[in-house]
């Protein structure tokens, strides 16, 4: 069954926290988002993990150079997974990925702005990531764009463990579920809800009722 991922994209740790204890029930993996991370620090990572050590934390750091330094940063505060962009040099990635292996922990690569997934994850996947994210970006979720597009094709040709994300709803569930993917993850939808935990639940059961 895909794991479910809330995104925490928040600017302080007090909405964070909120937030995430609301929902924590019925998430998998706890991230800590870009923005977050770079309001408050990497100690944001340590933080979430302390108040949730059952939950695997994810640093979205979307790393874009100093691969080893900054995944040995995440993985000292207490990641157990960590993003780097595909767009970022091959050194770097592959200084993000040694280092996750040290670590013993998982790394994402990221294609948030590829012009085409399915050619960026062909020339990277001989690196050996955990995982790939399918990721449409916020400015272009304003435009209209989904995760969607292409999907089929990119867990046919690549077929390797793959997240999606991008202004996720449960009605998108149904539509992703039979292209396997490893981790769903969910923003917006839970996080600006009226009820977070209520939110983070119809998720989890829309994915339930998929498998």
């Amino acid at each position: 069954m895909a794991l479910l991922q809330i995104a925490l994209d928040f600017l302080d740790m007090d909405k964070t926290l909120a937030v995430a204890e609301k929902a924590h029930a019925y998430v998998d993996i706890i991230e800590a988002g870009t923005p977050l991370i770079k309001s408050e620090g990497i100690m944001a990572v340590g933080i979430l993990k302390k108040n949730f050590p059952d939950k695997k934390v994810f640093a979205d750091l979307k790393v874009m150079d100093a691969g080893a330094l900054e995944a040995k940063m995440a993985f000292e505060a207490g990641a157990d997974m960590i993003s780097v962009c595909a767009q970022a040099s091959i050194e770097t990635i592959k200084g993000a990925i040694e280092e996750n292996k040290r670590w013993n922990k998982e790394v994402v690569i990221d294609l948030i702005g590829s012009r085409d997934w399915l050619s960026m994850a062909g020339e990277l996947r001989h690196l050996s990531p955990d995982y790939f994210c399918i990721h449409t970006g916020l400015d272009e979720q304003i435009k209209g764009k989904r995760p969607f597009e292409g999907l089929e094709e990119f867990a046919r040709e690549i077929n390797m463990p793959y997240c999606i994300a991008g202004g996720i709803r449960p009605e998108d569930i149904p539509l992703i579920m039979p292209f396997k993917p490893s981790i769903i993850v969910v923003g917006g939808y839970i996080t600006k809800a009226e009820s977070p935990g209520d939110a983070a639940k119809t998720i989890k059961e829309a994915i339930v009722r998929c498998i």
